[in-house]
């Protein structure tokens, strides 16, 4: 995914967690730590740790990132992540520091703890051509680690509060599972043999539910789960496809339409059955898919008055 894509996700998904922060400042809970889980989008600086194909500590990324002057961090931006961004909102000194790196002990996790993976995805064979990344399921296995580390720090009847009514849980995955998994030259052929569309978003409802309950079962209640974009019209896709800029994949974005719909029936799900939780879900799809229409609109328009000034 390119940089601006990465802007541009960061700046909705920022809206949906704002309002779900006034929300939560409308109960009288303060915010204190940001977990956050995913993939690049919110990586920031796992993959730096691991023997992997997919890494960012090299520029451009992080050239207008101001806490690392300008140098690459692990994160797959120019700039902050969305967890970042969401951090600064709700106050917080520090960011949530990657769960891997080796300076992530002790109170610092009181601030959060960022588990994210580049070309991690909410199945466990998703993302296998980078040869290593941490997906879902290793990220909560970490977070279970975590908080056992955080009662250590403030007994376990403090700790349960402060991860229940202070803890803000980020989770933005999904779109490798498509991108380096179902949709994946050579390495997707299997997979298309043995599950059609249907079958494999099947899959990652039934496992992304799980995830969740999980999380939950961990003292999660404060959730922001994004959707996937319209991921047809990233210039991965488009070049892969061997499409102009204008256009977009249209099987890649109708598995992201028909995964999101069965995401919005969980997020209601998780709502409905899961005492004292709160998901909210940041509808990134509709979202980027506007401001696509509206680029191109800006485009055609910049082309006709350029147009209509020659003639003159």
């Amino acid at each position: 995914m390119t940089l601006k894509y990465h802007t541009t996700f960061a700046l909705l998904l920022l809206l949906v967690s704002l309002r779900f922060h006034g929300n939560v400042a409308a109960q009288n809970a303060k915010l204190a730590a940001s977990f956050i889980f995913g993939d690049s989008l919110v990586d920031a600086g796992n993959n730096n740790y691991l023997s992997t194909l997919s890494k960012a500590n090299v520029p451009p990324n992080g050239i207008d990132f101001k806490a690392s002057g300008g140098n690459p961090t692990g994160r797959f931006t120019n700039g902050r992540t969305i967890g970042d961004i969401v951090g600064e909102e709700l106050g917080q000194a520090n960011y949530a520091a990657p769960y891997l790196a080796p300076n992530t002990t002790g109170k610092t996790i009181l601030n959060g703890v960022n588990y994210a993976s580049g070309g991690g995805g909410i199945l466990n064979a998703t993302g296998s051509l980078f040869t290593n990344r941490l997906g879902m399921d290793i990220q909560i296995d970490y977070f279970n680690i975590t908080r056992h580390q955080i009662n250590k720090l403030l007994g376990e009847s403090e700790a349960r509060d402060y991860v229940m009514k202070k803890s803000l849980f980020s989770v933005i995955v999904g779109s490798n599972d498509f991108l380096n998994n179902y949709l994946l030259p050579f390495v997707s052929s299997g997979v298309r043999v043995s599950q059609n569309p249907d079958a494999f978003v099947d899959d990652m409802i039934n496992h992304f539910r799980i995830q969740l309950y999980r999380l939950y079962q961990l003292d999660g209640r404060k959730f922001v789960i994004s959707n996937v974009g319209p991921i047809g019209c990233i210039p991965y896709q488009r070049i892969l496809n061997e499409l102009n800029d204008e256009d977009c994949v249209d099987l890649a974005n109708d598995l992201a339409t028909q995964y999101n719909a069965r995401l919005k029936d969980l997020v209601a799900e998780l709502n409905d059955n899961l005492p004292g939780a709160t998901f909210v879900l940041a509808n990134v799809y509709d979202l980027v898919s506007e401001l696509i229409d509206f680029r191109q609109q800006v485009e055609v328009a910049v082309e006709l008055e350029v147009g209509v000034r020659l003639q003159g």
